[in-house]
């Protein structure tokens, strides 16, 4: 049996460290000094745990290696050297975060000149996160008696390591009254502030992405963490002053001054999509939108419009379809992005934005942009969003007499429902682009790349029919467009989704081709977005489909999409390996007679129960 023999080969670790004058580097050449570490080899680590060794670890991932070696080698030892410091061991963290010295070592890493080495940087990070989370309290007490520790940070926040340093700070802080307590000196240090400093046309663009990235990461982590603070009673100071007029009023001031740079938009913009976000994927929970973010960005509409009439010069693109002489840009993306988050948040301060944007007929300009760039469907999608936003049903306040009341929400409701329909024109511009795409198409041209987004809007428009205001401008429209609007929501867009099978409500179920059916486009528990996904995910069942040829039968049991979109991956999956199975079965025989030679008859059975002595092993070696 196995387990009589010891196979266990002895390690040569073990060897080099019986040797007296064994170094550290002889060490590190060990292939298992690594998992001898975390399996916590008493000797090796009394090895490494002594000052001289400590100290050199330290020096290694914070100092550039000797130029002249192969990049693969020249950062071997910095490499395996942050894996033993973070290869979490109580010994090992102990030993880092009690001695003050091999901390200055570590922290004397930020006082180097810019830019840092990211590797090196990456290795700092690290190290020094996972103090954070082992040994909290002393690194606090060490990095908060550094005046200059945060101005270090943002000095090199060019360098993404950086990043993963502030945010440890942020989220990996334990307990709760610690926590506040480190949120309140990051506060108190303005470290907010100072991250919408940096997002400013005169930084440059990884400075300002980085620090944008931050911010949005500190809004999330900060709202993620709400509950933790609601045990002490007290509100996060980093996201407080986030949320405040005041700060996202400086955010856009640095946006719009001097030069426009579509890398200070767009990065600036990231941050207020985070601000505006009321659910994020994955999380059941939602959050309130702070009217003081929404009265802060009212007065910038304009400016944003303006970005939409004249964004930062781009140079003509060629594309599969030919040269676009301006493209559409990713500074007006985002811009649409805006609108559709703003269109979307649901607050007292809501109306004032609607007001604005009616004002500045942005969603007119949207809707020129949408049919203008009929390729872009990043585009397309965004200006779906924002129209499924102003015809969503808007729910009316009850009053103590159970009478409903007018609310400065759903006025603003009303507000833009009027205006897409009487200043968009929104029936007509479906009504005309869809005769322009099908006679194109008669005449043997390309279908138009927005009208799967198209028939999406009029699905909208016709799922909000029953009562409210789109009932009322459907009415208002002059006769001969009303009476083209029915006869297309009759025929036309009934054929369409009856051969599309559209779905947008994620039931699995053919669109109804009657109005009396229709249900509403987006489910109360599903954001825009998520109905999006649902939709995708559809496509590429029926892609799925028609490519290997599986039968409707085989999805009855999958109603829900992302069930659907496993059991399709579990299908093809399946499919393909049995076709190539089936068209290497002839090779891999052939392979087999070929190569595999039957034994001789006179071989001598290895299997053969056989007296086992001294001389048969002698012939056995002989042969």
């Amino acid at each position: 049996m196995f387990w009589k023999f010891d196979l266990h080969t002895s390690s040569h670790l073990e060897a080099l460290l019986d040797k007296e004058d064994v170094t550290l580097s002889e060490l590190m050449d060990e292939e298992d000094v690594l998992q001898e570490c975390k399996a916590q080899n008493r000797r090796l680590l009394l090895f490494l745990c002594q000052d001289q060794c400590m100290q050199e670890l330290v020096t290694m991932i914070t100092t550039e290696p000797p130029a002249g070696v192969e990049e693969t080698k020249r950062f071997k030892y910095p490499n395996i050297a942050c894996e033993l410091l973070t290869c979490d061991v109580g010994v090992i963290n102990d030993k880092l975060g009690n001695e003050e010295p091999l901390l200055e070592t570590l922290y004397a890493f930020l006082e180097q000149p810019s830019p840092l080495n990211p590797l090196l940087a990456s290795f700092f990070s690290k190290t020094i996160g996972n103090l954070i989370t082992r040994k909290t309290e002393q690194v606090l007490n060490f990095l908060r008696r550094k005046e200059g520790f945060l101005s270090l940070v943002l000095k090199h926040i060019d360098t993404s390591a950086m990043m993963d340093v502030l945010l440890r700070l942020i989220s990996c802080v334990e307990p709760p009254p610690l926590r506040l307590e480190t949120l309140t000196w990051l506060n108190e240090e303005k470290l907010a502030q100072r991250l919408i400093e940096l997002i400013h046309p005169e930084r440059d663009e990884e400075r300002q992405s980085n620090a944008s990235q931050t911010l949005c990461d500190i809004i999330r982590l900060s709202r993620d963490q709400a509950n933790q603070l609601q045990e002490i009673s007290q509100p996060d100071p980093l996201l407080t002053v986030l949320e405040s007029q005041e700060s996202v009023e400086q955010l856009l001031q640095n946006m719009f001054s001097g030069e426009r740079t579509e890398s200070c938009i767009v990065n600036g913009i990231q941050v207020l999509l985070t601000l505006l976000e009321i659910r994020r994927p994955g999380f059941e929970r939602s959050y309130t939108v702070n009217s003081s973010i929404l009265l802060a960005i009212e007065p910038h509409l304009r400016h944003f419009h303006q970005l939409l009439l004249e964004p930062p010069k781009r140079n003509p693109m060629l594309t599969t379809l030919g040269v676009l002489d301006e493209p559409l840009g990713n500074t007006r993306l985002h811009v649409a992005r805006l609108v559709a988050s703003l269109l979307y948040t649901s607050s007292a301060s809501h109306a004032v934005v609607a007001q604005e944007l009616c004002r500045l007929n942005t969603m007119d300009l949207l809707l020129d942009l949408f049919f203008k760039y009929t390729w872009n469907n990043f585009l397309h999608l965004q200006v779906e969003l924002c129209v499924a936003a102003i015809l969503r049903p808007c729910t009316l306040t009850e009053t103590p007499t159970s009478e409903p009341s007018i609310t400065p929400e759903n006025s603003a409701h009303n507000l833009m429902v009027t205006h897409l329909f009487q200043h968009c024109h929104l029936v007509q511009r479906i009504l005309e682009a869809w005769e322009e795409n099908d006679k194109i198409q008669s005449e043997g041209g390309m279908r138009r790349g927005y009208m799967g987004h198209l028939t999406r809007i009029a699905n909208t428009v016709v799922h909000n029919l029953e009562k409210g205001p789109v009932h009322t401008q459907i009415s208002k429209l002059p006769e001969d467009y009303r009476g083209r609007w029915e006869t297309f929501v009759d025929q036309t867009l009934s054929e369409t989704n009856r051969k599309n099978t559209i779905d947008l409500v994620g039931t699995g179920n053919p669109r109804p081709s009657s109005e009396d059916d229709m249900e509403s486009p987006f489910p109360k528990e599903l954001t825009l977005q998520q109905a999006f996904s649902d939709y995708q995910i559809q496509q590429m069942t029926a892609n799925f489909v028609d490519q290997f040829g599986f039968n409707d039968e085989e999805f009855t049991d999958h109603d829900d999409s992302i069930g659907k979109l496993m059991h399709i991956t579990k299908l093809c999956t399946f499919k393909l390996s049995t076709c190539f199975l089936q068209a290497n079965t002839a090779v891999f025989e052939a392979c087999a007679k070929e190569r595999i030679q039957p034994f001789d008859d006179d071989e001598e059975d290895i299997w053969e129960e056989k007296e086992i002595n001294y001389a048969t092993q002698t012939k056995s070696r002989n042969r």
